[in-house]
């Protein structure tokens, strides 16, 4: 059995997720593997005035791997995890835990088949961490994930022990999921509007937020999601108590011209309300304008 200190970690994607976590295993000493797509020598988070710089180099090349970890953070974008697929299996054997830091509910589908010898934990991320012009990533809340009730979990639990991220291992993680999904579906609207979360201030923005936050959690507990009346109300006001210049990863890949999430974050919406047989009119309109700003033409 592994302690916390000779756990092998590796993190595939050092973007602004994954530096966050390479940030908190760096500063209590714990040493691991920096895996992307961009050479570089070094990943920086700036917390307020706090400064951490995680020394790399940041490996290029899945096939110059020479070990196995017992512990690896996927913190790409679902958008990239089949480019992604070199790595994990660099990376990984049977007894391998992978740590899913991405968006949506399908994570353990969307990884699986690229991973299939791993033991898969899918994750919700609940701290917003943008990437800045520099390069550096600004940390703007508490770190926490929450992992699933499950025995891999406690390996993830143990890697991040004493570290600035905290690890909430939950009973119901199917609630917590779909409650954050529902918060990265309204987000959407950022992305088509190239607006930051001041504008969920606007009355009529709000008003249309609250209609799609209530047609997806009709959606969610179809699903099997434990969620009040109250969620779509507080996730919105959530948004109108934050910065006005807060932020979200959709808007920051719309800004750069990058591929969109649209499908894991708000197709699922339409997708499992079909399915369900609910009506999802405001998806209807909301998933093909992202569809169309995400990948064209035109």
């Amino acid at each position: 059995m592994h302690t916390a200190t000779d756990t092998a970690i590796a993190i595939v994607g050092p973007g602004a997720i994954g530096t966050t976590v390479a940030a908190a295993l760096h500063e209590v000493g714990r040493s691991h593997l920096l895996c992307g797509r961009t050479p570089r020598d070094q990943v920086t988070l700036q917390d307020g005035d706090r400064r951490v710089v995680v020394p790399g180099p940041v490996q290029t090349e899945p096939g110059l791997i020479d070990r196995k970890m017992d512990l690896v953070f996927l913190a790409v974008k679902a958008t990239q995890t089949e480019t992604a697929s070199g790595w994990l299996a660099a990376l990984c054997r049977p007894d391998t835990v992978v740590c899913v830091l991405q968006n949506g509910v399908e994570q353990l589908e969307g990884v699986a088949k690229h991973a299939p010898r791993a033991r898969i934990v899918p994750a919700v991320v609940w701290f917003p961490a943008q990437a800045q012009a520099d390069g550096s990533v600004r940390l703007r809340g508490d770190a926490r994930l929450s992992l699933p009730d499950m025995p891999a979990s406690r390996v993830v639990a143990e890697g991040l022990q004493g570290t600035r991220c905290a690890v909430d291992i939950t009973a119901d993680f199917p609630s917590v999921a779909w409650r954050k999904l529902l918060q990265n579906a309204v987000a959407g609207l950022m992305a088509l509007t190239h607006r930051r979360a001041g504008m969920f201030v606007r009355p009529d923005i709000a008003a249309l937020a609250l209609a799609y936050l209530r047609e997806c959690l009709a959606v969610a507990r179809a699903e099997g999601a434990k969620l009040g009346d109250e969620v779509p109300q507080e996730i919105l006001a959530k948004f109108q108590a934050a910065s006005a210049d807060l932020s979200t990863s959709i808007l920051t890949d719309r800004e750069a011209g990058r591929p969109l999430e649209w499908d894991i974050r708000n197709g699922v919406i339409s997708r499992r309300g079909r399915a369900h047989g609910i009506p999802t009119p405001i998806s209807d309109i909301v998933l093909p304008l992202l569809a169309a700003a995400s990948d064209g033409p035109g």
